[in-house]
C-alpha cells in the first residue's frame, strides 16, 4: 500500500513539472497559412496589370521576328505578339533592346517581364527560366559557302576536322554545334551577320541558324552560298518568363492556345514570313 501511495506521487509531481515547462516555454505560434489569393496578388502577372505595364526583352536584330524599321521602331512577328498580349492584359507595352546573351540575365534579375525574341524552348535553359508552349516551329538549317564547300548536300559532312562552322554566341546553334559536330573547328561571334559574311567569304563551310533566317541570307547571297534547309533540329520558339509564375505561364499559354484557334497567329505568320520558303 505505501509502495503504491509513493508510485501515485511521484506521477503527480513529474505531471506537475511537465505542465509547469509546458506553460513557461509554450510551444511558437505556427505562421499563417498562405492562401492561393497570397500567391496571386504576389504574381508576375497580378504586378503587371498593376503597374499598367508589361517589359519584354527583345534583341531588335532578327528579321522578319524583330528589327527596326526605317523610323526606328521596333516590328516584326514577336513584336506584334508582344503587342497583342499587351491589348489583352489592357498595359502599355515596353520593349527593351538588348544584347542576346543578356536576355535571360536581364529576365533572372527581374529587370524585364518576358522574353519574346525567337529563343528556343530547351530542357537545359528550363531549369533555370520558364516557358510558354511554342508559338513558331522551326529548326537549325545550314548556309553553305559554295568557295569552300562547293560539293557539301549534308550537314553530316561537316563533321571534319576540315570543317569550320560560324555559330552566334549563346544560340542554340552554338550548343548543337559542339554536341553534334565534336571534329569540325566551330568558330563564334556576336553578330549573325558575321557569320554569313564568314560563309560568304569563304573563310567559314557553313554558318546555323533557323530556318528562315538562312532562306533570306541565300536569297541575298545566290552566288556565294547554297541553302540546306531539311532542318535538322528542333526549335520551339516560346515565351520565357522567372520561375514559379504559375499565373502569368497559365495565361500565356491559354492566350496562346486562343490566338491559334481564333488565326491570329496564321494571320501574323502570312503578314511577315509570306513567300519566303517558297
Amino acid at each position: 500500500m505505501i509502495r503504491l501511495i509513493r508510485i501515485i506521487l511521484t506521477s503527480f509531481v513529474a505531471l506537475t513539472l511537465c505542465c509547469g515547462i509546458c506553460l513557461t516555454n509554450p510551444a511558437p505560434a505556427t505562421a499563417a497559412a498562405v492562401g492561393p489569393y497570397d500567391v496571386a496578388a504576389g504574381s508576375g502577372l497580378a504586378a503587371i496589370i498593376g503597374r499598367g505595364k508589361l517589359v519584354v526583352g527583345m534583341e531588335l536584330k532578327f528579321w522578319p521576328f524583330e528589327y527596326v524599321n526605317e523610323k526606328g521602331d521596333p516590328v516584326g512577328f514577336d513584336v506584334d505578339i508582344a503587342r497583342q498580349i499587351a491589348k489583352e492584359l489592357g498595359v502599355e507595352l515596353d520593349i527593351r533592346d538588348m544584347e542576346w546573351t543578356g536576355l535571360i540575365p536581364a529576365l533572372q534579375a527581374g529587370k524585364i517581364d518576358l522574353i519574346i525574341s525567337g529563343i528556343t524552348g530547351t530542357l537545359e535553359r528550363a531549369k533555370t527560366i520558364t516557358f510558354s508552349r511554342p508559338y513558331f516551329t522551326t529548326g537549325l538549317c545550314a548556309l553553305v559557302s559554295i568557295k569552300k564547300a562547293p560539293d557539301m548536300t549534308t550537314v553530316a559532312a561537316l563533321d571534319d576536322p576540315s570543317r569550320i562552322i560560324a555559330v552566334k554566341t549563346g544560340t542554340t546553334a552554338d550548343l548543337v554545334a559542339s554536341k553534334r559536330f565534336p571534329k569540325a573547328h566551330i568558330n563564334r561571334y556576336k553578330e549573325e551577320t558575321a557569320c554569313v559574311q564568314e560563309v560568304v567569304s569563304g573563310r567559314a563551310d557553313a554558318f546555323f541558324y533557323d530556318q528562315i533566317s538562312i532562306a533570306k541570307h541565300h536569297k541575298q547571297n545566290p552566288d556565294t552560298t547554297r541553302a540546306l534547309l531539311t532542318p535538322f533540329t528542333y526549335e520551339p520558339f516560346c515565351i520565357a518568363m522567372q520561375k514559379g509564375d504559375f499565373d502569368l505561364w497559365q495565361w500565356l499559354d491559354m492566350f496562346l492556345d486562343i490566338s491559334k484557334a481564333n488565326g491570329t497567329l496564321d494571320e501574323l505568320r502570312r503578314k511577315h514570313f509570306g513567300e519566303l520558303l517558297h
